[in-house]
């Protein structure tokens, strides 16, 4: 009888142990499900650097432009307006997602549509980074820039006010539900004439404008 309760006593010790196994593997798969799903590409291995508030004083030129054109993981932008650093050209070339690089998809910017960003200057010359059988896809030539994707190091610009993540939004959510704020006040803050605080609180959705909208939408259904 001694032996019949300790054989079974293992059996099960061995299946307590079993069942915590699976648990913890399918915690780690589902850690990984949610690594996979935040991170900006597969190939890519970065960390979040911020939103826009919090990234853009590390960058080397901060400017409201528009895209001209684009061709391989190319644009050509018009520099509109400088709100920080320098830059003397009407117009820059801005390199994005290729390869292995942590930048974000050119078709994310069509011909046409205006942004503020944050951007990178090209200063080194990367080994391997330019390859004359596809001059359209590279890491970029001296002098031009870059973008990240691994922050929020560009906003939409439209009727003078800016949407993206801007400030506190998730993480890898470029794209966030949030009040435009305007662009004057944008450039106050980087400035330093504004505080952070006040962007943050320009910036949070309007419960009682949402509601309105929500209202309207319902309004809108029912009379067709």
């Amino acid at each position: 009888m001694k032996r019949q309760w300790r054989h079974t006593g293992r059996l099960t010790a061995l299946a307590i142990a079993l069942a915590a196994s699976a648990a913890l593997a399918d915690g780690a798969a589902e850690d990984t499900e949610d690594s996979d799903h935040m991170a900006p590409e597969e190939s890519c291995l970065c960390l979040w650097q911020g939103g826009f508030a919090d990234v853009q004083a590390t960058t080397d030129l901060v400017a409201t432009v528009t895209v001209i054109d684009g061709k391989g993981n190319s644009l050509d932008l018009t520099v509109d307006t400088i709100l920080r650093g320098r830059e003397y050209n009407e117009t820059i070339r801005l390199w994005l997602q290729a390869r292995d690089y942590c930048r974000p998809e050119a078709a994310l910017f069509p011909a046409g549509s205006r942004w503020v960003m944050a951007l990178q200057r090209i200063t080194d010359k990367v080994p391997g980074g330019f390859d004359p059988l596809t001059p359209n896809i590279s890491y970029g030539r001296i002098g031009d820039y870059t973008l990240s994707s691994c922050g929020g190091y560009w906003l939409q610009l439209h009727d003078g006010r800016v949407t993206g993540n801007l400030v506190d939004a998730p993480r890898w959510e470029h794209e966030p539900k949030m009040t435009p704020v305007l662009l004057e006040l944008l450039s106050a803050y980087i400035r330093g004439e504004v505080s952070r605080d006040a962007l943050q609180e320009a910036s949070r959705e309007d419960p009682a404008l949402r509601e309105l909208m929500l209202d309207t939408s319902e309004f809108l259904r029912d009379v067709r």
